[in-house]
């Protein structure tokens, strides 16, 4: 419904979120509103009753631990198991990136070469300045 009189007051929803916040929305994978504790209450239910979470954090304030610490660190699996589990996080980490738009790359590219063939007249003017001097000095 938003959207609609976005759309007929000729604004358009832009084509890619700004924001990492904007981007979880959109996916619809934003962080819960309340974290949950080891007990699986929730901090806010916590926060309702003080006198409870006080007794609950005294027995155990960080929960569990995390099945990665409670591993042995001997075992590393076969080599196999380890390129694929390298891939999946090589993958998933990949998809994490934001990727620029053909004009962003395009517009970066630009910057690139200008400051490139910059560079390059410097030191080649630098080159020459300093190649005629010692000549001019010694002859």
């Amino acid at each position: 419904m938003a959207e609609d009189q976005e759309r007929e007051e000729g604004q358009e929803r832009p084509s890619r979120p700004s924001t990492a916040a904007a981007r979880r929305e959109r996916r619809g994978t934003a962080r819960p509103a309340a974290r949950k504790d080891a007990d699986g209450k929730s901090e806010a239910r916590a926060k309702a009753r003080p006198e409870r979470a006080a007794k609950s954090d005294a027995v155990d304030a960080k929960g569990r631990p995390t099945p990665a610490r409670d591993r042995n660190k001997d075992d590393k699996g076969s080599i196999f198991s380890r390129i694929t589990r390298f891939l999946r996080e090589v993958v998933s980490e990949l998809r994490k990136v934001i990727w620029p738009t053909r004009k962003q790359l395009i517009g970066y590219t630009a910057v690139v070469l200008v400051f490139v063939a910059f560079m390059v007249a410097l030191v080649a003017g630098l080159d020459v300045a300093l190649g005629k001097g010692v000549f001019w000095l010694f002859g």
